[in-house]
C-alpha cells in the first residue's frame, strides 16, 4: 500500500519536473509555429520526467543503502560525495543514450531537426547534467535537513527517558522496602554477632553515601559500581546466610570504563527477585569482562512458581539508558538453565562523543 509521505513526495517531484519542463522548453530554440505540446516538446517533457525521477530514485536508493550498512550511520560529506558520485555515473550515461538516439536515430520521430545534431546533443547532454546534479543536491540537502531534525528530536527524546528512567530507578532502589529489610537484618545482627553488625552497618551508610553522591549522574566510573556492589553484595550474602555465591571476574582496568549508574546492582537484584534460592539450592550470580567490549551477568535458574509483580523497570531501564550513549545493545539470553545480560562497556570520553554527535 503506498504511504502518504510516497504520494506527497512523488507531489512535489512533479511539480518541480513540471517547473524544469518550462524551463527546458524556454532553452530551446524552436521556430515561430511550434506550440508548448507539439512533439518535441513533448519529448523533452517526458525525458524530463524520466531523467529527473531517474536521478531521484536512484539517490533515494543510495542513501538508504549507505545509512543502512551501519547501524548509527549518518549522511556526512564523505558519503554524501560518495552517492553524489555514484548517482552521476548511473544517471549520465542513460541521458546521453536516451539524446543520442532521440537526436540520431530517432530525429523524425522526435520531430528534432537541427542543422548541427552535435551540438544540440552536447547542449542537451549538458542541460540534463547540470539539472541532475541540482535535482540529486537538493535531494541530499533535503534529507540532511530532515536527518538532522529526527536526529536532534530522538536524541531529545531519548535524553528525557535517561533522565526520567535515571531518577526512577534511584527512587526504586532507595525505597522503604529495601532500607525495612536492611534495617531487620542490622536488628538480628545486634543480638548475634556485634563485630558483624559493626560492618554491615557500615556497609549500608557506603551503599546509600554512593547513591546520594550519584544521583545526578546517569554514568559512573565502573570502579566506582564494582566497589558499590561489593558492599551491596555483601550485604546480601548477611541477609540471606550462605544461599548467594556471587562472584566477580573483572580483567579490565576499571577506572578506563563507565556503565550506566546502578546497572550491575539492578541486574543482580532483578536475579534475586525472579529466583527461589536457599542453602541446599544456592542462586549463583556471575559477573564477567569480556575483553573491553561488555560484561556479562549470569545466573543459573531456580524461577519462582510465585512470581513477585515486576515494576518493569530493571533491564528495560537498562536498555534505554544505553540507547542515549551507543548503538550497541543490552544482549538477553536464556540458555542450558542460565539467564544471561551482556552490557556494553563505555569509554570514559563516551560524554563528549554523545555531545559532538548531536551537535
Amino acid at each position: 500500500m503506498i504511504s502518504k509521505g510516497s504520494i506527497k513526495v512523488f507531489a512535489v517531484r512533479f511539480l518541480i519536473v513540471n517547473m524544469v519542463y518550462f524551463l527546458v522548453k524556454l532553452t530551446i530554440v524552436h521556430d515561430e509555429d511550434e506550440t508548448m505540446f507539439d512533439v518535441t516538446g513533448i519529448f523533452y517533457y517526458f525525458s524530463a520526467f524520466f531523467l529527473l525521477m531517474l536521478a531521484w530514485e536512484v539517490n533515494d536508493w543510495l542513501i538508504r543503502r549507505e545509512i543502512n550498512s551501519d547501524i548509527g550511520k549518518t549522511l556526512d560529506m564523505s558519503n554524501g560525495l560518495k552517492i553524489l558520485g555514484i548517482n552521476l555515473v548511473i544517471v549520465l550515461p542513460v541521458a546521453a543514450l536516451l539524446y543520442y538516439l532521440a537526436i540520431f536515430e530517432f530525429d523524425q520521430l522526435c520531430k528534432i531537426d537541427v542543422d548541427d545534431p552535435w551540438l544540440r546533443f552536447r547542449i542537451d547532454f549538458f542541460r540534463a547534467t547540470v539539472l541532475g546534479f541540482a535535482a540529486i543536491l537538493f535531494n541530499m540537502f533535503y534529507f540532511a535537513l530532515k536527518q538532522k531534525k529526527e536526529l536532534e528530536n530522538n536524541m531529545n527524546k531519548l535524553k528525557k527517558e535517561a533522565m526520567t528512567s535515571k531518577y526512577r530507578s534511584l527512587k526504586n532502589q532507595i525505597s522503604p522496602h529495601f532500607l525495612f529489610n536492611s534495617l531487620n537484618t542490622l536488628t538480628s545482627l545486634m543480638y548475634e554477632d556485634r563485630d558483624l553488625a559493626s560492618d554491615f552497618v557500615s556497609r549500608l551508610a557506603s551503599c546509600y553515601r554512593y547513591i546520594l553522591d550519584n544521583r545526578e549522574e546517569d554514568l559512573v566510573n565502573l570502579e566506582k559500581e564494582l566497589s558499590f556492589l561489593d558492599s551491596f553484595i555483601f550485604m546480601m550474602n548477611v541477609r540471606h546466610e550462605g544461599a548467594l555465591r556471587i562472584t566477580t571476574h573483572i580483567s579490565i582496568d576499571p577506572k578506563e570504563f563507565l556503565i550506566p549508574t546502578l546497572t550491575l546492582q539492578m541486574l543482580v537484584e532483578n536475579a534475586l527477585k525472579h529466583n527461589y534460592f536457599s542453602k541446599e539450592k544456592p542462586l549463583e550470580i556471575s559477573i564477567i569482562s569480556i575483553g573491553k567490549e561488555s560484561i556479562i551477568i549470569q545466573n543459573n535458574l531456580h524461577v519462582r512458581t510465585q512470581k513477585e509483580e515486576s515494576t518493569k523497570l530493571g533491564i528495560k531501564n537498562i536498555k534505554k539508558r544505553y540507547t542515549f550513549y551507543t548503538n550497541q545493545k543490552v544482549l538477553i539470553e536464556t540458555e542450558n538453565g542460565y539467564f544471561k545480560v551482556t552490557i556494553p562497556l563505555l569509554p570514559k570520553t563516551i560524554n563528549e562523543v554523545a555531545i559532538i554527535k548531536v551537535s
